[in-house]
Parts: structure tokens; C-alpha cells; sequence
């Protein structure tokens, strides 16, 4: 099998494209399809961010197709792992992403921004 395919044979993306250093912040980029089979590896990712003591976490979402309800639960799950949890910030939820954070009523929880550059900027 080759690297990136799954059982069934479909290429998937890495869930953690890369994490980076912005200043005392944290912009860990996500991709492709996050679900259970992937969970442990953003969970990995997203906690390390954390961490590291950084002012804010921001979760680029531009390159994730598909979110299931266990990569919701790693969001909620990460975002306790800040003392200031409003300093966990989405960004860049396409059109899936951002129904998957609606009908889970998760949009109300987090703070949901359009880019990442107004997640950085945004007041926590």
C-alpha cells in the first residue's frame, strides 16, 4: 500500500499539516479528513501545542474537507489544556467544517474567526 492511502485505497491528506511559532502564539494548520482514525495524531499535536505556554492557540481549518464528532471532541479536549480557553481559536472553517461546528452547536463555544490573521489579531 502506498504511503497516504488508506485500506480502501483513497489518498487522504495528513491531519497535521504543521505547527508554527507566531510570536507567543501557536498556529497548528490542519488538513484533509479528521476522524477517528487521525484523532490521536491531531490530539498529539494540538496538546504539545498547548503545551508550550503560548498566549493562543489558532487552528487553521482552511484545508480540512471532513470533521466527524471525535476530531469535535479533540477540539474541546485541547482547548481545556489552555488556562485562558478563549484563547483557543478556530480559523478558516470551510463550508463542511463550519456545519459540522454549527449543527454541534460548537460555533456558540469557540471563537470562530474567518482568517487566520484575524485569529492572531483577535482580542483574548
Amino acid at each position: 500500500m502506498a504511503e497516504g492511502q488508506d485500506q480502501g485505497g483513497s489518498l487522504r491528506k495528513p491531519s497535521v499539516l504543521s505547527v508554527d511559532r507566531n510570536g507567543d502564539s501557536c498556529v497548528v494548520r490542519l488538513g484533509g479528513e479528521l476522524d477517528l482514525y487521525n484523532a490521536n495524531a491531531v490530539r498529539e499535536a494540538l496538546f504539545k501545542a498547548c503545551k508550550d505556554g503560548p498566549t493562543r492557540v489558532v487552528v487553521d481549518l482552511s484545508e480540512v474537507e471532513f470533521m466527524d464528532s471525535t476530531a469535535l471532541g479533540v477540539l474541546i479536549e485541547a482547548r481545556t489544556k489552555l488556562p485562558n480557553r478563549k484563547a483557543f481559536l478556530l480559523a478558516a472553517p470551510g463550508l463542511e467544517t463550519k456545519r459540522a461546528l454549527q449543527i454541534s452547536g460548537l460555533d456558540r463555544h469557540f471563537s470562530v474567526h474567518d482568517t487566520v490573521p484575524d485569529a492572531l489579531a483577535a482580542q483574548v
